[in-house]
């Protein structure tokens, strides 16, 4: 039997299969993913009006009297509430689908690498969750109690619900992605991009940069802009104290 003139035909199945497996695998991820948003949008959107009715609240209930949220286009009373049940149903599957995509990463990493992942993997789901709670009950009155009575007099604040629902959005972003600065702080620590003396030494550069940030990513007013700006330094002094306790952790390990 004389030996293949090609012996790179009878590799090349063999190198190709792990892209093949993994390729699989994460089609596999991906339809995981969809299908888990998929199944809490339809269990929820029963409750889609009681969804946008909560997440109206905080304006509803500081508008003037006779005041109310209007539809401009046709299709909004039913739009509206179907964009933001979306919204809902992605962010209730976050655990799971960070969960798939962790399932697909973790055999690529070492032990050590594992063991730091997950805390801040979990920190930083509990952080957005917190920005965007803080920005529900904390920012939203504040902020449209402000909007509401500095409107011109004669003018009839009657908010449009499609309008609406893209300015909370946008804030609800912004504050959960403001809220991951602490997980961010440390990872570059860890990474040994910087360290805390540097970072504290740059300290009223990332001040001005909370508000250049804040400025960027809310409305164009000042007052929300320092909503947003300050608990992000506050978050940033939070991934400073949190740095300088690794080293210590790290020895008694």
């Amino acid at each position: 039997m004389q030996p293949s003139s090609h012996p790179e035909e009878s590799t090349a199945p063999a190198s190709h299969a792990p892209l093949v497996e993994h390729l699989i695998e994460l089609r596999t991820r991906v339809l995981r993913i969809v299908l888990s948003v998929l199944v809490v949008f339809i269990g929820l959107f029963y409750f889609a009006n009681d969804i946008y009715a909560f997440i109206s609240q905080p304006l509803r209930s500081i508008l003037p009297a006779g005041a109310q949220m209007i539809a401009t286009e046709v299709a909004s009373p039913f739009l509206a509430p179907f964009k933001l049940t979306l919204f809902t149903a992605f962010l209730v599957s976050v655990p799971y689908i960070l969960y798939q995509i962790w399932s697909f990463i973790a055999p690529g990493l070492y032990a050590h690498e594992k063991k730091l992942a997950f805390p801040l993997l979990g920190s930083s789901i509990v952080l957005f969750y917190a920005g965007m709670a803080f920005a529900y009950y904390a920012v939203f009155p504040l902020l449209f109690a402000f909007f509401t009575t500095a409107a011109p007099e004669g003018v009839a604040v009657m908010t449009d619900i499609n309008a609406y629902l893209s300015f909370v959005l946008k804030l609800f972003f912004a504050f959960g992605i403001a809220f991951e600065i602490p997980v961010a702080t440390v990872l570059l620590v860890l990474a040994g991009v910087t360290n805390v003396e540097s970072l504290v030494a740059k300290r009223l550069y990332v001040i001005l940069g909370c508000f250049v940030v804040g400025m960027l990513l809310t409305p164009p007013d000042i007052f929300s802009q320092t909503l947003l700006a300050v608990p992000m330094w506050l978050l940033f002094e939070v991934g400073i104290l949190i740095s300088r306790l690794l080293p210590k952790a790290k020895q008694e390990e």
